[in-house]
C-alpha cells in the first residue's frame, strides 16, 4: 500500500494535478485532508477550534487523516494520491510517520513553480462565490503562506520530497512526470520512522544524560509531539535498564558501559487512545564535552537535540514528561529512587 503526497504552496496545482495522477497511476484513489478540516466544525465545539487558528494544527484532524488514508488502503489497496500543503516537519512526520506504523508506504511529491507564477496563480484562483468575502479570505490566506512555505523550503522541506518545478507545466503535464518518476522508483519512500502504535500497555524506558553544566539531554523526535529525553519501548524479554541503554546508542550513537541508576518509576494510566505502561527513567551520568560533540543527530528517529536547565526543559517538555524529569532530579538529589502514580509520588 503506498500514499503519493503532493505537498507544495497554496496555489501550487496540488489538487488539479492529483485528479489528472489518478488516471495515470493504476489501482489508484483521490483523498482530499480537506474534507477533514471541512467536517471537524460538526465535531468540535466552536470554542475549541476557535483557539486554533488552522485546522492542521488539531491533533484531532493529524490522526484522523491517518487513520481515514489508512482505512481507504485497507479497503481499497492500490495507490492513494493526497493532495495536502505540510509546511510544519513536525506534522509531516507525525502523519508520515503514522502512515508507516500502519505499513503504509509514503513517497512524497513537492510542487514547486517559481514565486512569481505562484503569485499569479493565487491572483487568478477561482474563489468559490458562495462564500461571504472568500476572495479576499481566501486569496490572502494564500498569501500569508507563501513566507512559511519559503522558510520551508529553505530548511527541511526537500530533504525526502521529489521536486517538479510546474513553473511551466500544466496539471496534465506535470501528473505524468509525477507518474513516470514513481513507476521508475525515482520518488523514493519516506525514511520516516514510527514504532508500530501499542496494543497493550508498554514498559518504556529514558535514560537522563548531564553536560558540565548538569543541563539533561532532550531530542526531538520526529514520530511523536514534543522534546522528550533518549529512551523508548523495552522490547520483550528484555531488562528495562538494557532497552534505555539500547535506545541511546541506537538515537545518538552513543554507548554507555555501565548499567544506569534507576531514578523514577512512573505509572502511567491509559488515555485512550493509548494504553499507558510504566515509564522508568535512568542516570546515565555525565556526558563530556568530546562525546556530545559525537551524538549523531539529527537522524531519520531525531530532529535534533539540545542541553537544557530543569526550567528551561519546563517550557519544552509536555507537562507529563516534565512531571516526570522534575521528581527524577530530586531522585538523584536524594540518592533514592521515587515511585509515581501519573507523575505523582506515591507511598
Amino acid at each position: 500500500m503506498t500514499v503519493v503526497w503532493i505537498n507544495g504552496a497554496f496555489g501550487a496545482g496540488k489538487t488539479s494535478t492529483a485528479r489528472e495522477l489518478i488516471d495515470l497511476i493504476p489501482n489508484s484513489t483521490f483523498f482530499d485532508p480537506e474534507i477533514i478540516g471541512g467536517a471537524l466544525p460538526n465535531l468540535l465545539p466552536p470554542k475549541h477550534l476557535a483557539e486554533v487558528g488552522d485546522f492542521q494544527d488539531l491533533q484531532i484532524w493529524r490522526r484522523l487523516v491517518i487513520d481515514t488514508a489508512a482505512a481507504m488502503l485497507a479497503e481499497l489497496g492500490g495507490t492513494l494520491v493526497v493532495p495536502m500543503t505540510l509546511l510544519r516537519q513536525e506534522y509531516r512526520d507525525e502523519i508520515f510517520g503514522g502512515l508507516a506504523a500502519r505499513r503504509v508506504a509514503v513517497r512524497h511529491v513537492l510542487l514547486a513553480p517559481a514565486e512569481t507564477i505562484l503569485r499569479e496563480r493565487i491572483a487568478g484562483r477561482e474563489i468559490p462565490p458562495d462564500l461571504p468575502d472568500g476572495e479576499l479570505r481566501t486569496q490572502q490566506w494564500a498569501y500569508d503562506h507563501i513566507e512559511p512555505y519559503r522558510a520551508a523550503l529553505a530548511s527541511w522541506l526537500t530533504a525526502d520530497a521529489h521536486l517538479v518545478d510546474t513553473s511551466a507545466l500544466t496539471p496534465y503535464e506535470t501528473a505524468c512526470r509525477i507518474a513516470d518518476a514513481v513507476g521508475s522508483g525515482t520518488v523514493p519512500v519516506c525514511d520516516i520512522v514510527q514504532t508500530p502504535e501499542p496494543t497493550a500497555e508498554t514498559v518504556a524506558a529514558g535514560v537522563l544524560l548531564f553536560d558540565e553544566q548538569d543541563r539533561v539531554l532532550l531530542v526531538d523526535p520526529t514520530y511523536k509531539a514534543g522534546w522528550e529525553f533518549p529512551g523508548g519501548v523495552v522490547e520483550p524479554g528484555e531488562a528495562p535498564a538494557r532497552g534505555g541503554m539500547r535506545e541511546v546508542t541506537e538515537e545518538t550513537g552513543i554507548v554507555l558501559d555501565d548499567v544506569p541508576r534507576l531514578l523514577v518509576v512512573d505509572w502511567e494510566p491509559p488515555a485512550p487512545p493509548g494504553y499507558g505502561g510504566l515509564r522508568l527513567l535512568f542516570d546515565g551520568g555525565l556526558l563530556g564535552a568530546a562525546e556530545a560533540d559525537r551524538l549523531l543527530l539529527p537522524g531519520p528517529e531525531l530532529r535534533g537535540w539540545r542541553f537544557a536547565s530543569e526550567q528551561e526543559a519546563a517550557d519544552l517538555l509536555p507537562p507529563v514528561r516534565y512531571e516526570r524529569l522534575r521528581w527524577a532530579l530530586r531522585a538523584r538529589e536524594r540518592g533514592a529512587a521515587l515511585y509515581l502514580e501519573a507523575g505523582v509520588p506515591v507511598g
